[in-house]
């Protein structure tokens, strides 16, 4: 896959964390609500999914892909669109939210209303990879998000999603091998994580749980005929994690720049009634 056009829009995403990009104020923004294990992400983008602003802040009130501090994710939600619509100098109404494969009615209905109670309509509920396929537009292939807590994949034929799957592994299993390595605290380890001046020692003191991964997503797959892993999630940002992968899998492993934000793009796509 020729990911030229995907890095194109995440890289303008990833600039409208810090630059506001001009827009028709008539028009209806579209706005992407992630409720992640690590960090709660807003995108803003105009009718033409073009991005507009991005906002996020790092949150502990998600484990697993299931909402654990209602009041906290709801502020930190709340917070985060009052900041948009400072530098938008217009309100938000509506947005889109997406939630782990196969989460149950109930805890679907738990993300949606953290952010109805931040004052957004909730327009659409989808899941994660598929949100992941607005951006990335597979035809055949397996989405793989890995984000802070949870590893969910969904297996794509002809553009429709066959099969999907999620596991209670992410990011934060990365964390808590890098904790007890150096013997810090986890909030130390997220940041020796994320320097990527240790990358290369990071990825050798990880890789086993990232074969662990690998090995999840084989298990899931093993009984389709699926030529191309594609990967998302904050926790596939460091370099080298799509090499474990491959040689894991046996089966060609890409992803695409900041797989972080693909995720959350994709979501603020689907903010359509």
């Amino acid at each position: 896959m020729d990911f030229t056009k995907v890095d194109h829009i995440v890289s303008q995403v990833e600039k409208s964390i810090n630059e506001t990009f001009p827009f028709d104020s008539k028009g209806d923004l579209l706005v992407g609500v992630d409720l992640g294990t690590a960090y709660i992400v807003v995108v803003v983008l105009d009718q033409s999914s073009n991005p507009i602003a991005c906002e996020m802040e790092f949150a502990q009130v998600v484990k697993d892909g299931l909402v654990v501090d209602y009041i906290g994710a709801t502020r930190i939600v709340r917070k985060l669109k009052e900041k948009l619509e400072a530098r938008l100098l217009q309100s938000l109404k509506r947005a889109a939210i997406a939630v782990p494969p196969g989460t149950g009615v109930k805890d679907s209905q738990t993300h949606r209303y953290v952010v109805e109670g931040a004052g957004l309509e909730v327009v659409s509920i989808l899941d994660e990879p598929t949100a992941a396929n607005a951006v990335l537009k597979v035809n055949n292939g397996v989405i793989v998000d890995i984000g802070g807590g949870t590893t969910g994949l969904s297996i794509i034929k002809n553009r429709e999603v066959i099969y999907t799957a999620d596991e209670a592994t992410g990011g934060t299993h990365l964390s808590l091998v890098l904790a007890g390595n150096y013997r810090v605290k986890f909030e130390d380890a997220e940041k020796i994580k994320k320097d990527p001046e240790r990358k290369k020692e990071v990825l050798t003191i990880v890789r086993p749980v990232i074969q662990k991964m690998s090995a999840i997503i084989a298990a899931h797959i093993a009984n389709y005929d699926v030529d191309a892993i594609y990967l998302v999630g904050g926790t596939c940002c460091l370099e080298g994690f799509e090499d474990v992968v491959e040689k894991e899998v046996g089966i060609t492993t890409l992803k695409p720049y900041n797989p972080f934000l693909v995720t959350p793009l994709g979501i603020a796509m689907n903010c359509r009634e």
